[in-house]
């Protein structure tokens, strides 16, 4: 027979008198399918239902959830008929990791989400437990699909911790500005690097360095003249090139492709003088005139007035890859540019 003292202390052991909302400690005793069974130092062992457990779908409830191990539970209701109080491990986890995400937020950390539903303002994800919206003009991904997961940055959120906004695009710029910071610290003129043809546009080609676009200008790509980047170029080559400019300030890379290889210009003055004829390759025909390549890479310059005259004469239009017989009026290595008569 137990004592008065026992008495009263086994009643405070198993003080039940617990209220909604209550945070309690429970130790499991077993498992029902994916239901805990929970002993919270009640009358009855209390039950915290799998939709209440915060896991993935191939995570199992017994790993997460050991036999005689002890862990926090939040108080939902007490089913007065069957004397038994049903609890929740995801109401304690989401509070927990919601001060994760605000110490996220604080060290502007990136993290996991998973694309719940998309809505024409954005996307609902779920992080950890936690419910959070991607407004659209935040999102950077091209492509997003329900049960995508995601990367995200805390965007803001209130002071219950209950109402999150989350930021894709912001990973990006932030990764970029650090990216950024590392490729200028290290950078320098005349270094060569390696690129790969991103985009190619009317004034050149923009080309990735490892994380940040430069620009290859048009002017930049051969010694021979050429209409547009694509008559040399495609998205997606890989190549070398050399660092011709660098503004810290503007956060902008120039490069070249010519510059890597000989300048056939500077090997042409060898060969080539004022006033000496030789056999030249119709390479180009503009409005203006037509270009003569007299030597590998080294192209001059037929008016349209000595064209007119040439096919006149002739009987005969000129075309790319005709032969002529030209004289240099004027050659000059240095500005890269010589003037031809056809002879």
């Amino acid at each position: 027979m137990i004592t008065d003292d026992e008495y009263l202390k086994l009643l405070q052991d198993y003080d039940f008198n617990y209220k909604s909302g209550d945070i309690v400690k429970g130790t499991i005793e077993g498992y029902d399918k994916n239901n805990l069974i929970v002993d919270i130092k009640a009358k009855s062992s209390a039950i915290c239902p799998e939709k209440e457990i915060l896991k993935e779908e191939n995570e199992n409830v017994k790993d997460l959830y050991k036999l005689k191990k002890e862990y926090d539970f939040f108080i939902m209701y007490k089913d007065e008929d069957e004397d038994i109080y049903y609890l929740s491990a995801k109401k304690v986890a989401v509070s927990i990791n919601s001060k994760i995400l605000k110490e996220k937020y604080k060290n502007n950390e990136t993290i996991k989400g998973k694309i719940t539903a998309i809505t024409k303002g954005g996307i609902l994800v779920n992080v950890n437990g936690i419910k959070g919206f991607v407004p659209l003009s935040q999102i950077k991904e091209n492509k997003v699909e329900i049960g995508d997961s995601i990367d995200l940055k805390v965007l803001s959120f209130d002071n219950s911790l209950t109402n999150f906004i989350f930021s894709n695009k912001k990973v990006y710029q932030d990764n970029i500005e650090e990216i950024k910071k590392e490729i200028f610290d290290k950078i320098e003129l005349n270094m060569v690097i390696k690129g790969t043809i991103t985009r190619l546009v009317d004034f050149g080609a923009f080309v990735d360095i490892g994380g940040i676009e430069a620009l290859l200008p048009l002017s930049q790509i051969s010694y021979k003249w050429i209409d547009k980047p694509e008559d040399i170029l495609k998205e997606g080559d890989k190549k070398e090139f050399e660092i011709i400019g660098i503004d810290k300030e503007k956060q902008r890379i120039s490069l070249s492709l010519k510059s890597l290889k000989e300048n056939p210009w500077l090997k042409a003055q060898e060969f080539i003088e004022d006033k000496k004829i030789i056999e030249g390759k119709v390479t180009n025909i503009k409005p203006f005139g037509a270009f003569v390549e007299i030597y590998p890479d080294v192209e001059g310059l037929i008016n349209n007035k000595q064209i007119e005259e040439y096919q006149l004469k002739t009987n005969k239009t000129l075309e790319i890859n005709s032969t002529l017989q030209v004289e240099i009026k004027r050659f000059d290595a240095k500005e890269q540019k010589i003037i031809l008569k056809i002879v």
